[in-house]
């Protein structure tokens, strides 16, 4: 039986098999839990991926369309939910963030506040916004868990999406606070460079990439997703009863061991 057996997880973020919504999908479902994925802005290329998961080309899970910056799919959502079969929730997976190109890539002092603001919406919001869309379904409780990428340094290129993860930390902190009564955890997983279709779209950022793997002490591999499924998973399952306002690092360790090497490495 695994750990996720009987739990009805909702999954964000699935473009691509490459994706890591898509990896934490495909642990979720051979650890037994029943998925709904969510999808924006193509629809049609998350059903085609959904495909690829555990449960076959004959029985994808159901993908739901949603912007998570528009309030009225938002309203609709725990209806909609409930129109594929799903009348509660145990857990929700945040793989969704979005900054357009003029906040990365070194443009940081440049930016527009529209460019900012659309960062924030898409990266920061979207974890209360979504979580408050969902609760209707958690009456019994339950995990969020977000993807982060650690706030604690300017890292080169970030830019503003930096500032935003930051943000969602402490969004994630707060929801903590006001969800404990209901019995719902919110939990983030600060992973390293991974190589998907939004990473690749920061200009710059392969710097990180090939510093990545020299600098953390177990190493790293940026094609592989699976450690960090792992952790979503296993934080949206019942193993960490007491644990919320948590930031879980999946990175080979390299945030433990200071700035200092990675300058080093470069």
């Amino acid at each position: 039986m695994g750990i996720l057996e009987g739990k009805r997880i909702l999954v964000t973020g699935v473009l691509t098999d490459a994706s890591i919504g898509f990896h934490v999908a495909r642990v979720a479902q051979e650890q037994g839990a029943e998925v709904v994925l969510t999808a924006y802005p193509r629809p049609t290329l998350t059903q085609r991926t959904a495909k690829r998961l555990p449960s076959g080309p004959d029985a994808p899970p159901p993908v739901v369309e949603l912007d998570v910056t528009n309030a009225e799919q938002l309203g609709g959502l725990a209806e909609t939910l409930r129109g594929h079969g799903f009348d509660s929730l145990d857990g929700i997976m945040h793989a969704i963030a979005f900054a357009p190109q003029e906040a990365l890539g070194g443009n940081f002092l440049e930016t527009s506040w529209e460019d900012v603001a659309t960062a924030m919406h898409a990266s920061v919001y979207s974890l209360k916004s979504l979580t408050m869309a969902c609760l209707p379904l958690m009456k019994d409780g339950g995990s969020v868990v977000g993807l982060d990428f650690d706030a604690t340094k300017a890292w080169p290129v970030y830019d503003w999406m930096g500032v935003a993860k930051a943000g969602l930390e402490s969004c994630a902190r707060y929801l903590a606070k006001y969800l404990g009564p209901q019995g719902i955890r919110v939990n983030l997983v600060a992973a390293g460079p991974l190589a998907t279709m939004a990473a690749k779209s920061i200009p710059g950022f392969a710097g990180l990439t090939e510093m990545w793997p020299e600098v953390a002490p177990l190493g790293w591999d940026i094609q592989n997703s699976e450690p960090t499924a792992r952790a979503c998973a296993a934080l949206l399952s019942d193993w960490f009863p007491a644990t919320t306002g948590e930031i879980l690092h999946v990175d080979g360790g390299l945030h433990a061991i200071g700035a200092a090497s990675a300058e080093t490495a470069e």
